[in-house]
Protein backbone atom coordinates (compact mmCIF):
# COMPACT_ATOMS: atom_id res chain seq x y z
CA UNK A 1 0.00 0.00 0.00
CA UNK A 2 1.28 3.46 -0.88
CA UNK A 3 0.40 6.30 1.48
CA UNK A 4 0.53 9.88 0.21
CA UNK A 5 0.01 12.75 2.62
CA UNK A 6 -2.10 15.65 1.44
CA UNK A 7 -2.58 18.87 3.40
CA UNK A 8 -4.21 18.71 6.84
CA UNK A 9 -6.21 15.52 7.43
CA UNK A 10 -6.37 14.19 3.87
CA UNK A 11 -4.46 11.10 2.75
CA UNK A 12 -4.41 9.03 -0.45
CA UNK A 13 -3.94 5.26 -0.42
CA UNK A 14 -3.00 3.34 -3.55
CA UNK A 15 -3.01 -0.41 -4.10
CA UNK A 16 -3.26 -2.60 -7.21
CA UNK A 17 -3.79 0.42 -9.44
CA UNK A 18 -6.71 1.83 -7.43
CA UNK A 19 -6.91 4.89 -5.19
CA UNK A 20 -8.77 5.57 -1.95
CA UNK A 21 -8.87 9.14 -0.56
CA UNK A 22 -9.81 10.05 3.00
CA UNK A 23 -11.08 13.45 4.14
CA UNK A 24 -10.38 15.79 1.20
CA UNK A 25 -11.60 18.85 3.07
CA UNK A 26 -11.28 22.59 2.65
CA UNK A 27 -7.75 22.73 4.10
CA UNK A 28 -6.50 20.18 1.57
CA UNK A 29 -5.55 20.76 -2.05
CA UNK A 30 -8.22 21.66 -4.59
CA UNK A 31 -7.52 18.44 -6.50
CA UNK A 32 -7.15 16.23 -3.42
CA UNK A 33 -10.03 13.94 -4.40
CA UNK A 34 -9.41 13.90 -8.15
CA UNK A 35 -8.45 10.49 -9.48
CA UNK A 36 -9.95 8.66 -6.52
CA UNK A 37 -11.88 5.47 -7.15
CA UNK A 38 -13.44 5.88 -3.71
CA UNK A 39 -13.59 8.59 -1.05
CA UNK A 40 -14.15 8.18 2.68
CA UNK A 41 -15.30 11.15 4.79
CA UNK A 42 -15.18 11.01 8.59
CA UNK A 43 -17.55 13.89 9.42
CA UNK A 44 -19.19 17.10 8.28
CA UNK A 45 -16.73 19.80 9.41
CA UNK A 46 -15.38 21.77 6.44
CA UNK A 47 -11.73 20.90 7.02
CA UNK A 48 -12.73 17.26 6.36
CA UNK A 49 -15.73 17.58 4.03
CA UNK A 50 -15.71 19.97 1.09
CA UNK A 51 -18.70 19.48 -1.19
CA UNK A 52 -17.04 21.20 -4.14
CA UNK A 53 -14.02 18.92 -4.05
CA UNK A 54 -16.21 15.83 -3.88
CA UNK A 55 -18.48 17.00 -6.70
CA UNK A 56 -15.47 17.66 -8.91
CA UNK A 57 -14.07 14.18 -8.26
CA UNK A 58 -17.37 12.38 -8.86
CA UNK A 59 -18.14 14.36 -11.98
CA UNK A 60 -14.67 13.58 -13.37
CA UNK A 61 -15.11 9.84 -12.83
CA UNK A 62 -18.64 8.42 -13.15
CA UNK A 63 -17.49 5.24 -11.37
CA UNK A 64 -16.14 6.99 -8.25
CA UNK A 65 -18.09 6.47 -5.03
CA UNK A 66 -18.24 7.92 -1.51
CA UNK A 67 -18.67 6.24 1.85
CA UNK A 68 -19.54 8.49 4.77
CA UNK A 69 -21.89 9.03 7.69
CA UNK A 70 -25.48 10.20 7.42
CA UNK A 71 -24.89 13.92 8.03
CA UNK A 72 -22.54 14.15 5.03
CA UNK A 73 -24.42 11.71 2.80
CA UNK A 74 -27.60 13.77 3.12
CA UNK A 75 -25.84 16.79 1.65
CA UNK A 76 -24.48 15.18 -1.50
CA UNK A 77 -26.33 11.93 -2.23
CA UNK A 78 -29.14 13.53 -4.29
CA UNK A 79 -26.63 14.72 -6.90
CA UNK A 80 -25.05 11.26 -7.27
CA UNK A 81 -27.76 8.61 -6.80
CA UNK A 82 -26.45 5.18 -5.94
CA UNK A 83 -22.88 6.42 -5.50
CA UNK A 84 -22.97 7.76 -1.91
CA UNK A 85 -23.10 5.10 0.79
CA UNK A 86 -24.07 5.76 4.42
CA UNK A 87 -22.07 3.92 7.09
CA UNK A 88 -21.80 3.82 10.86
CA UNK A 89 -19.93 2.18 13.70
CA UNK A 90 -19.49 -1.55 13.21
CA UNK A 91 -20.05 -1.55 9.45
CA UNK A 92 -17.66 -3.24 7.04
CA UNK A 93 -17.40 -2.74 3.29
CA UNK A 94 -15.01 -2.84 0.36
CA UNK A 95 -14.11 0.38 -1.46
CA UNK A 96 -11.74 0.51 -4.43
CA UNK A 97 -10.41 -2.92 -3.46
CA UNK A 98 -9.68 -1.88 0.13
CA UNK A 99 -11.42 -3.64 3.03
CA UNK A 100 -12.77 -1.04 5.47
CA UNK A 101 -14.11 -1.28 9.02
CA UNK A 102 -15.94 1.64 10.64
CA UNK A 103 -15.15 2.60 14.24
CA UNK A 104 -16.52 5.39 16.43
CA UNK A 105 -19.63 7.52 16.66
CA UNK A 106 -18.95 11.04 17.98
CA UNK A 107 -16.57 13.93 17.37
CA UNK A 108 -14.28 14.77 20.27
CA UNK A 109 -15.47 17.51 22.65
CA UNK A 110 -14.39 20.96 21.45
CA UNK A 111 -16.17 22.75 24.32
CA UNK A 112 -19.13 21.63 26.46
CA UNK A 113 -21.23 24.45 24.98
CA UNK A 114 -20.66 23.20 21.40
CA UNK A 115 -22.89 20.27 20.38
CA UNK A 116 -20.96 17.18 19.30
CA UNK A 117 -21.45 16.02 15.73
CA UNK A 118 -21.12 12.46 14.56
CA UNK A 119 -17.68 11.19 13.50
CA UNK A 120 -16.43 7.85 12.28
CA UNK A 121 -12.95 6.44 11.86
CA UNK A 122 -11.87 4.01 9.16
CA UNK A 123 -9.61 0.97 9.55
CA UNK A 124 -8.28 0.16 6.09
CA UNK A 125 -7.16 -3.36 5.18
CA UNK A 126 -6.91 -4.12 8.89
CA UNK A 127 -3.71 -2.09 9.05
CA UNK A 128 -4.16 1.68 8.77
CA UNK A 129 -6.54 3.66 10.99
CA UNK A 130 -7.75 7.22 10.36
CA UNK A 131 -9.86 8.39 13.33
CA UNK A 132 -11.14 11.68 11.92
CA UNK A 133 -11.72 14.13 14.78
CA UNK A 134 -11.81 11.73 17.70
CA UNK A 135 -9.46 9.62 19.77
CA UNK A 136 -11.24 6.38 18.93
CA UNK A 137 -9.44 3.16 19.79
CA UNK A 138 -10.45 0.37 17.40
CA UNK A 139 -10.89 -3.15 18.75
CA UNK A 140 -8.25 -4.39 16.34
CA UNK A 141 -4.44 -4.10 16.22
CA UNK A 142 -3.25 -1.11 14.20
CA UNK A 143 0.00 -1.05 12.26
CA UNK A 144 -0.22 2.55 11.02
CA UNK A 145 -2.11 5.27 12.89
CA UNK A 146 -2.97 8.56 11.23
CA UNK A 147 -2.48 10.76 14.27
CA UNK A 148 -4.41 14.06 14.66
CA UNK A 149 -1.69 16.12 16.31
CA UNK A 150 -3.15 19.65 16.50
CA UNK A 151 -6.82 20.57 16.81
CA UNK A 152 -9.12 22.84 18.83
CA UNK A 153 -10.27 19.69 20.64
CA UNK A 154 -6.99 18.15 21.77
CA UNK A 155 -3.77 18.77 23.67
CA UNK A 156 -0.43 17.02 23.40
CA UNK A 157 -0.87 14.92 26.55
CA UNK A 158 -4.06 13.45 25.06
CA UNK A 159 -2.29 12.80 21.76
CA UNK A 160 0.52 10.95 23.53
CA UNK A 161 -1.90 8.90 25.64
CA UNK A 162 -3.87 8.05 22.51
CA UNK A 163 -0.78 6.67 20.79
CA UNK A 164 -0.01 4.64 23.91
CA UNK A 165 -3.53 3.20 23.99
CA UNK A 166 -3.72 2.30 20.29
CA UNK A 167 -0.15 0.92 20.34
CA UNK A 168 0.52 1.13 16.59
CA UNK A 169 3.82 0.20 15.02
CA UNK A 170 4.04 3.72 13.60
CA UNK A 171 2.10 6.98 13.71
CA UNK A 172 1.99 9.58 10.93
CA UNK A 173 0.85 13.13 11.65
CA UNK A 174 -2.43 14.38 10.21
CA UNK A 175 -4.72 17.23 11.24
CA UNK A 176 -1.65 19.45 11.25
CA UNK A 177 -2.60 22.55 9.23
CA UNK A 178 -2.79 24.54 12.47
CA UNK A 179 0.65 23.40 13.61
CA UNK A 180 3.42 25.83 12.65
CA UNK A 181 6.87 24.75 11.56
CA UNK A 182 8.21 26.57 14.61
CA UNK A 183 6.28 24.27 16.95
CA UNK A 184 6.75 21.02 15.08
CA UNK A 185 10.04 20.04 16.77
CA UNK A 186 8.30 20.19 20.16
CA UNK A 187 5.61 17.78 18.99
CA UNK A 188 8.12 15.53 17.22
CA UNK A 189 10.29 15.31 20.32
CA UNK A 190 7.55 14.74 22.87
CA UNK A 191 5.39 12.32 20.88
CA UNK A 192 8.48 10.47 19.67
CA UNK A 193 9.90 10.14 23.16
CA UNK A 194 6.69 9.33 25.03
CA UNK A 195 4.32 7.71 22.54
CA UNK A 196 6.00 4.34 22.51
CA UNK A 197 6.04 3.87 18.72
CA UNK A 198 7.80 5.23 15.65
CA UNK A 199 6.51 8.78 15.13
CA UNK A 200 6.70 10.07 11.56
CA UNK A 201 5.45 12.88 9.41
CA UNK A 202 5.24 13.52 5.70
CA UNK A 203 5.19 16.85 3.91
CA UNK A 204 2.11 17.37 1.72
CA UNK A 205 2.68 15.42 -1.48
CA UNK A 206 5.25 13.07 0.02
CA UNK A 207 4.66 9.31 0.09
CA UNK A 208 5.66 6.16 1.99
CA UNK A 209 5.25 2.45 1.38
CA UNK A 210 3.43 0.55 4.10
Amino acid sequence: MKLTKKSHSCVRLEKDGRTLVLDPGGFSEEDAALGADAVLVTHEHPDHFDEGRLRTALEADPAAEIWTLKSVAERISAAFPGRVHTVGHGDTFTAAGFDVQVHGELHAVIHPDIPRVTNVGYLVDGKLFHPGDALTVPDHPVETLMLPVMAPWNKISEVIDYVREVRPQRAYDVHDALLTDLARPIYDRQIGALGGCEHLRLAPGASARL
